[in-house]
């Protein structure tokens, strides 16, 4: 990874700079150097930073959405020159999945070039005497959350294997942690980046955050994703006390959030996650058991259309196109209100809060066409509902695979073929062994 951080890191700085989210004016950046940045940079250079941090948060998007997707058996991913996708990420024919792959090594290096950015942002932030020490914290506790947020979605990927999370010297890198020790490194970051934040000064715009782009804003943004920490953690208190903190509501829009943002612009990207409708040759589809387990009425079947003719490869078959990312300029949630209210319904559930718990859930079904629930009242009958809810509500978002691993539920998922696995982690890419 030493080598993989300065080579990508360096490469990804580049083209933040040229080739962001954002429209603006940088001006002449041809001789601008990391060395430049971390000596004392202009208020244009860090918010330069930040762009290209924001930007490239989005990179290979499609690879870690597919890769859980496919083992969590939310949808196939077909593809006519990429057999991997149905062979080792299912465990077909005594697959198994490698770690010198593009399943992981892309996503992988994609978040550690963010990482790298972050790293960067913070010591030309800290360096500058061109800002204030207000918009300094901003710049830097902005920073720390993009950060923890990168390192939380490698660590979903290779789980007990661990992840660095201490990478800003590529030289002298930290050691590889643990799961535990993981989530505990970047809830303090979280914990750092809102201390930063709070009192700040924001003088940088961003393009995925409607209504949370300033200090207050992003408080609440990385007080979201602290919650979602806390229940990997098995910590409902402490998921309860960050909701109260971040943007959640119960009565609050569902789709209220931060997300990716994609455009059309010269310098700008395309959702990588979206294939149209009826696609021949790539193709990512809904498992059949998203609509065979789909309550009648429920209106999030729409997130899987039918499609005119079935697709299928290699012994596998759906007649559902995935439709959640409906354009090629179709945002991607980075975390919504949706998912905090099913925090709130676990976090309270789990402390036996029953009926609080169970308001949360009403509040997703009724949302969704559905009446309000009527099954058993008890701890774990309401447990079951709550990732019934997840399941469909964060359909290819990128989590059923990870809740039923910390429920130890993945013996419950479909194994769509003789001999087919369900992986509980990846390996670690090669360039970390």
């Amino acid at each position: 990874m030493q080598n993989h951080i300065k080579t990508y890191g360096i490469l990804f700085i580049s083209a933040s700079l040229f080739f962001t989210a954002c429209k603006k004016d940088y001006g002449n950046l041809n001789n601008a150097t990391i060395e430049d940045l971390s000596k004392n940079a202009s208020k244009s250079d860090l918010n330069n930073l930040v762009s290209g941090t924001e930007s490239g948060t989005r990179n290979s998007l499609n690879f870690y959405l597919d890769d859980v997707g496919v083992i969590g058996r939310e949808i196939y991913r077909f593809s006519g020159s990429e057999p991997r996708y149905v062979l080792d990420l299912l465990g077909a024919n005594s697959s198994t999945l490698s770690g010198n792959n593009f399943y992981i090594t892309t996503p992988w290096a994609a978040k550690y070039r963010v990482v790298k950015n972050c790293n960067i942002l913070i010591q030309s932030a800290n360096n500058s005497s061109l800002i204030t020490a207000d918009e300094k914290k901003a710049y830097t506790g902005f920073a720390k959350t993009i950060e923890a947020y990168q390192l939380l979605l490698n660590l979903n990927l290779t789980y007990q294997n661990g992840i660095r999370v201490d990478v800003a010297n590529p030289e002298q890198l930290g050691p590889l942690l643990n799961y535990t020790e993981s989530l505990a490194a970047i809830a303090s970051l979280l914990d750092e980046g809102k201390t930063d934040l709070t009192g700040s000064t924001v003088s940088f715009s961003l393009a995925g955050f409607p209504g949370l782009s300033d200090a207050a804003g992003l408080i609440q943004f990385n007080r979201a994703l602290a919650a979602r920490v806390n229940v990997y953690q098995k910590n409902w208190q402490g998921a309860l006390s960050n909701l109260s903190a971040s943007f959640f509501g119960l009565d609050r829009n569902l789709n209220l959030g931060a997300y990716h943002v994609f455009g059309t612009g010269s310098g700008d990207q395309l959702n990588s996650v979206f294939i149209p409708q009826n696609q021949n040759g790539e193709q990512r589809v809904a498992h059949p058991s998203f609509a065979t387990d789909i309550e009648a009425g429920d209106d999030r079947l729409s997130k899987a259309t039918l499609r005119t003719t079935p697709a299928s490869l290699s012994g596998l078959s759906s007649d559902r196109d995935v439709w959640v990312y409906t354009s090629s300029t179709a945002p991607v949630g980075i975390i919504r209100n949706e998912e905090l209210i099913l925090i709130y319904a676990e976090a309270n559930i789990q402390q036996g809060n029953l009926t609080e718990g169970l308001k949360a859930i009403n509040k997703i079904r009724t949302s969704h066409g559905l009446g309000v629930y009527s099954g058993a009242l008890t701890q774990a009958d309401l447990i079951t509902e709550m990732l019934k809810q997840r399941r469909y509500s964060l359909f290819a978002e990128g989590h059923r695979w990870v809740d039923l691993r910390r429920y130890n539920l993945l013996n419950t998922l479909p194994i769509d073929r003789t001999g087919d696995d369900v992986w509980v982690q990846f390996p670690l890419p090669v360039t970390e062994q």
